[in-house]
């Protein structure tokens, strides 16, 4: 057992029990993001999967001594301002990896929001890479890769698809995750 698998148990965190995603690059899409400590759970998943990944944070979090610590984890810091060049640059970081997951939140926030950022889709779209379908959900306590989606280049037909895996989900702050009062999707979670 891996130093993050027994941290995640410890934290009473179920993993799913597939594997990491049968591909070698991807954008992985989080959610629900309401607290920056999904940043440490979204790491001891990627850890435990043993993917390499890519953890797209804020800028602002890149100070000593946090800075250092967050590069070395896998984070690339994100200045907000120049949001336009994210897009090509994250799509560009994806062409030329041979193997990379590139980890995106879609609300782009930790706060409520109705709609989620079309960004984590156009990087998709411009790497010609498929989105990964990744959660940490507080209401069943678990945590990993549900499946992967094939965009289609019809943004508002596929965000559609994409949301309904995450109806239901809860983050570690109660109220502030849009779909979390749809009818749950995955009942079967809830169970164990």
């Amino acid at each position: 057992m891996s130093v993050a698998s027994t941290i995640l148990r410890i934290l009473r965190f179920r993993p799913l029990p597939n594997a990491a995603p049968d591909v070698k690059k991807c954008v992985m899409v989080m959610a629900p993001h309401t607290s920056i400590y999904d940043f440490i759970l979204g790491r001891l998943m990627v850890s435990h999967l043993r993917l390499k990944a890519c953890i797209a944070i804020k800028r602002e979090f890149f100070v000593f001594p946090m800075g250092p610590i967050l590069k070395a984890l896998g984070a690339v810091p994100v200045d907000r301002q120049h949001v336009r060049n994210v897009t090509a640059f994250a799509a560009d970081l994806l062409k030329k990896s041979d193997e990379m997951a590139y980890i995106i939140c879609p609300e782009g926030t930790r706060k409520r929001v109705d709609r989620w950022k079309r960004g984590f889709y156009q990087i998709a779209v411009a790497a010609e890479v498929p989105i990964c379908l990744t959660h940490i959900d507080f209401r069943s306590r678990t945590l990993g890769v549900g499946g992967v989606f094939y965009p289609t280049g019809d943004y508002e037909k596929d965000i559609q698809e994409i949301m309904k895996y995450y109806y239901g989900m809860h983050g570690i702050k109660k109220g502030c995750f849009n779909l979390e009062e749809k009818p749950y999707t995955h009942t079967e979670w809830l169970k164990r």
